[in-house]
């Protein structure tokens, strides 16, 4: 059976919260089913893959606002930073020096997140909560030309336990609740807590998320 990409949007809307952002994860989808989800007035898309960002950006409408959700290695920076508006993925200095050099360049403002690594998983990218509250300091922020550091994504541990899931999303709350009143006090613009995806969203939102992202709710299974 076909999958109604509107209808699954319409039933996703009626279940968020009033103040959660939702990032339709597009990644491996063709634009044609971007395009029914625009048409559905879905305008915020998440893509995981550099040139598959670059090519969609340039064949979908111009109002789209597109997010970099996946691993970003930094010689793919400067493709990313000319069509995102929110890059989710910073998990280490390098990469965020990366891409302040090249928004400056491109003569951009863009938004990061900084990635936080609290699950099980090994293979997952990010910092642990102990090593960004030592990176982030005032002389980190004063140093940066062109990012907003704008908050903070993370990832539960991908396990059938809502106990463990529901701590992992309290952890990164919490990180992003100590940014908030410490070093980023007095920065509006850091207010963004990105966790939540097709399976675990719920909870993220019962644990402070204001912003989440979903893809095979929307699209059904990915195509590779």
């Amino acid at each position: 059976m076909a999958v109604s990409i509107s209808n699954n949007l319409a039933s996703l809307r009626s279940s968020i919260p009033e103040g959660v952002t939702l990032v339709a994860v597009s990644k491996f989808h063709p634009a044609e089913a971007l395009m029914e989800a625009y048409q559905a007035g879905q305008r915020v898309f998440g893509e995981s893959r550099a040139l598959e960002l670059e090519a969609k950006a340039q064949e979908l409408p111009g109002d789209i606002d597109w997010h970099f959700i996946g691993h970003l290695q930094t010689n793919k920076v400067r493709k990313v930073v000319g069509h995102a508006s929110l890059i989710h993925s910073i998990d280490s200095e390098r990469l965020l020096r990366a891409v302040d050099e090249e928004a400056a360049k491109a003569g951009r403002r863009i938004g990061v997140l900084l990635q936080l690594h609290v699950a099980r998983e090994e293979t997952k990218f990010g910092f642990t909560p102990d090593e960004l509250l030592e990176f982030v300091t005032p002389g980190l922020l004063a140093s940066l030309k062109a990012v907003e550091i704008r908050g903070v994504m993370g990832m539960a541990s991908n396990v059938d336990d809502d106990t463990r899931i529901r701590s992992d999303f309290r952890e990164i709350r919490s990180t992003f609740d100590r940014l908030k009143t410490t070093v980023f006090a007095g920065h509006p613009e850091f207010s963004t807590v990105s966790m939540g995806m097709s399976h675990d969203w719920p909870i993220a939102v019962d644990e402070g998320s204001n912003m989440i992202r979903v893809g095979t709710f929307i699209f059904g299974e990915r195509e590779y």
